[in-house]
């Protein structure tokens, strides 16, 4: 039988190259030979069998592993998205909700309440979205191509042991292209050390249990180094020519210093005394916001590896906690949408007789493509790009036929 580990040389160009009805045989040969790492890792031979034994590949997966929204997206359509004031009302509606949950969590583990929730806001919109590919396809998949193929098995054989180990039925195993799950979207190995039991039913269910969801990130955060005393970093001002060669998240100088060189909160606040350490982060460069940002972001950092993503979580904790919207503009000529406007984009294309499928606020393929062809018929250039130009250029049409209607 030929190595899958063969085809794996090829990487990412065999998988390209290869629908997923060609991929069938490199696939089970692949699986064949994962079978004896899976059970030195402490699956059984049963449990691989009968949980691989109907197994096909989703090609799809592979293309996503290279298209994650924190690397590609521009910052202010990331932000947009991710912190507007529909998530920030379903937050603070969740926290009243769970409030004594969140408040024993945040009093046995030591972070607090908002950055908790702020997490499962930015994972799975407070539970409404989890995902919907199961586990054992994508990690299977992930484990015999593209790239980080060792990483995606141990992954792979995580997920067989929480169906073994956890009692929890294959089908409810369902999540992300990259095999997280859950409300607050822990990876398989990460629920295998970390999640817990926290409404005493003796089950550790991150699915459909809030309260283990909750206290489980909190558990994560706090293994990460999340410290409650504090702050995960500011907004700030940097003075008129102020030389930033040194700026990054892992630079990181006592606040003193910072002070010294004329950094200031935008708030007005004065930046803490002391020796607390920070770095200057500057994720659209010095014409954008500036955040001064300490271990807690680090911390923060830690649960998806983007700095992008570790500020939509810290910036969505500081509007649950009822502060306002970042002071600094981002450095662009056409900001990003919030989720309610791309629902009205969409609708203004189903108006123009596109078709989207559902207004869900949600930009896939169908609603880029209508779109590159609404903007090219509109004068705009044509990228597919949902933002404040094209939504203008839209409302301006829309209004525009009703007027001719009316007359």
């Amino acid at each position: 039988m030929k190595s899958l580990f063969a085809y794996a040389l090829s990487g990412l160009a065999l998988t390209l190259l290869a629908p997923a009805a060609q991929a069938a045989e490199p696939f089970a040969a692949c699986l064949s030979q994962l079978r004896g790492p899976a059970l030195k890792a402490g699956v059984s031979g049963a449990t691989f069998d009968t949980h691989t034994a109907k197994l096909t590949p989703d090609m799809a997966v592979i293309d996503l592993l290279d298209a994650q929204p924190e690397f590609k997206t521009p910052i202010w359509d990331y932000m947009a998205a991710l912190v507007d004031d529909e998530r920030v009302a379903d937050g603070q509606a969740g926290m009243a909700r769970w409030r004594a949950d969140l408040n024993r969590a945040a009093a046995q583990y030591g972070v607090d309440p908002a950055t908790i929730a702020a997490v499962w806001g930015v994972e799975s919109n407070y539970g409404r979205i989890l995902g919907g590919r199961p586990l054992l396809t994508s990690l299977s998949t992930l484990s015999c191509f593209g790239r980080r193929q060792a990483y995606f098995r141990g992954e792979f054989f995580a997920t067989l042991k929480i169906i073994q180990d956890e009692h929890i039925a294959a089908d409810r195993l369902v999540g992300s292209w990259a095999g997280a799950f859950g409300q607050t979207q822990f990876m398989p190995s990460t629920y295998l050390r970390l999640a817990v039991d926290f409404d005493g039913d003796g089950r550790r269910d991150l699915v459909d249990s809030v309260p283990d969801a909750l206290a489980s990130t909190a558990n994560f955060l706090k293994r990460a180094g999340w410290n409650n005393g504090l702050a995960w970093g500011y907004e700030v001002k940097l003075p008129a020519g102020m030389d930033t060669a040194g700026a990054g998240r892992k630079n990181k100088r006592p606040m003193s210093s910072w002070a010294t060189q004329g950094v200031t909160r935008v708030d007005g606040q004065p930046l803490p005394g002391g020796d607390t350490s920070a770095g200057l982060l500057l994720p659209a460069g010095k014409a954008g916001p500036a955040f001064l940002v300490t271990r807690n972001f680090d911390a923060l950092y830690s649960y998806n590896a983007a700095e992008s993503y570790a500020l939509a979580i810290a910036h969505l904790s500081d509007r649950l906690r009822g502060g306002g919207p970042l002071v600094q503009a981002w450095p662009t000529d056409d900001p990003g949408l919030s989720r309610a406007e791309r629902r009205e984009l969409q609708r203004l294309l189903i108006a123009k007789g596109y078709d989207v499928g559902e207004p869900d606020g949600m930009i896939g393929a169908r609603t880029r493509q209508a779109l590159q062809a609404a903007q090219k018929e509109l004068g705009l250039t044509p990228d597919g790009r949902a933002g404040q130009k094209a939504l203008k250029a839209l409302r301006a049409t829309s209004a525009s036929a009703a007027g001719r209607g009316a007359g």
